[in-house]
């Protein structure tokens, strides 16, 4: 943590994953995994850790949920055909310029596009962070499977509020009582 600016000191990007009605509304924990990848969102924002979307076929699938992407209207998003999100045009290029270091994962769905681009991160030497409460699939067993063998390849899997109250690592974080107000909020 930069102590002058209270700023991490290494880029990070928030990766929301596919999160389109299409796949939605198939989820069982369709609320619970939109509220927390709000909740990841608005942190982020008020971190000034910056966030990017992705889309799996667009044209057919939908676009992003409207209520996401209105938290972070200004933030890219990447149409893909592969299933990581890392092979989307134009990922490796926004990842590169921004110097990113590490990845924070949410979106869905875990055993495919998470999965995928959790690995592509981790073996491009990106830090890889996935919020496992900002994440669903259909059967969450096969989730559940997929997160163990993601932590077991060196990723780190832990809840959204765990990792944003590690980047403000201290009480005395200029953005700390308004994170407290975003906890309470999110629930």
């Amino acid at each position: 943590m930069n102590e002058e600016s209270g700023q991490p000191t290494r880029k990070i990007v928030l990766l929301v994953l596919d999160m389109q009605e299409t796949f939605l509304k198939v989820m069982p924990e369709r609320e619970q995994v939109v509220g927390r990848c709000s909740f990841a969102i608005s942190a982020a924002r008020l971190l000034g850790i910056d966030v990017a979307f992705t889309e799996q076929m667009p044209d057919k699938l939908g676009p992003t949920l409207p209520e996401l992407r209105a938290l972070a209207p200004e933030a890219p998003v990447f149409p893909k055909h592969a299933f990581s999100g890392l092979d989307a045009d134009g990922m490796e290029a926004y990842l590169s310029e921004g110097e990113t270091e590490g990845l924070l994962i949410a979106g869905l769905e875990t055993p495919v596009c998470v999965y995928q681009t959790a690995l592509a991160a981790h073996n491009q030497n990106l830090v890889v962070t996935l919020l496992s409460d900002a994440l669903t699939c259909r059967r969450a067993g096969d989730g559940g499977t997929v997160l163990k063998a993601l932590r077991h390849s060196g990723c780190h899997v832990l809840p959204t509020e765990t990792i944003f109250y590690s980047l403000l690592a201290d009480a005395r974080h200029p953005a700390f009582r308004a994170y407290t107000q975003l906890v309470k909020k999110y629930g």
